[in-house]
This record gives structure tokens, sequence and C-alpha cells, in this order.
């Protein structure tokens, strides 16, 4: 009985520690979104996102599909970096939803000259090739 009591013990902890890390890893995907938009480097910004034709972007415009009709859409509507702003972002909430798929919902926030713009965003994470990428963004 004691054994099991110590490995279940450890089973806890290596899960705690995994969710911890990957909460870690993905906080780091985020910050490296806000200081590559903050720096106008929006190619950078989309290292992110899964490059593949299966990423899907939801926005006010409706559904794009694919990494590449992705970036051409940020591109044409934020043409340079002042039209980009400064970008911020509040984690409201990080969810597993697996050992390689998380929900995190937020908002975000962009401080320009033209005006502010501001919403709520919700990302689909998976672990793809030991990094976590965007696989799904609804940015509202």
């Amino acid at each position: 009985m004691k054994y099991i009591f110590i490995i279940l013990f450890n089973l806890l902890i290596v899960n705690a520690y995994s969710q911890n890390t990957a909460e870690q890893q993905i906080k780091k995907v985020m910050n490296q979104q806000i200081t590559c938009w903050n720096s106008g480097a929006i190619d950078a910004f989309m290292d992110t996102y899964w490059k593949s034709d299966s990423l899907v972007f939801v926005g006010k415009k409706g559904v794009t599909y694919g990494w590449q009709n992705t970036l051409d859409n940020y591109k044409r509507s934020y043409p340079s970096k002042e039209d980009m702003g400064t970008l911020e972002f509040e984690l409201i909430k990080m969810q597993p939803l697996s050992d390689n798929f998380y929900n995190v919902i937020g908002k975000w926030h962009l401080k320009r000259k033209a005006g502010d713009l501001q919403g709520y965003y919700t990302l689909l994470f998976k672990k793809i090739n030991g990094l976590w990428k965007i696989i799904q963004d609804h940015t509202s």
C-alpha cells in the first residue's frame, strides 16, 4: 500500500509539473507575439502560428483558412508599424485539454495614434514537434 501511495504521489507531481511547464511555454509564445508585434515584425509574429493550410483564424470579417492567408490579412489590415500600434494581452484563462492541446482566453488591446482597438481572443494551442503553436484563433 505504501508503494502505491508513493507512485500515485509521484504521478501527481509529474502531471502538475508538466502542466506548469506547458503554461509557461505558452506564456512565452504569447510574449513572443507581443515583442514581434510591437517591433513591427508581422512575419515573426506569425511564427507562433501553425504553418499549415489547416490553420483557422476567425475575425470580424469571417473565417480565414491557412497560414499564408492569415499573414496576408494581417499585412493588409496593418500595413505599417504605426498602424500596428502597441499590443498588450491580458490572460483570462488557460485550460489544458490534453497533454498536447491548450485553450487560452484573453483580452487584447492595441494602442494606436489612429485610435485604440480592443477585444477578446480564444486560442487553441497544439504541441507540434515539441513547440506550442496556435492552430485556431478567434479574435473579436
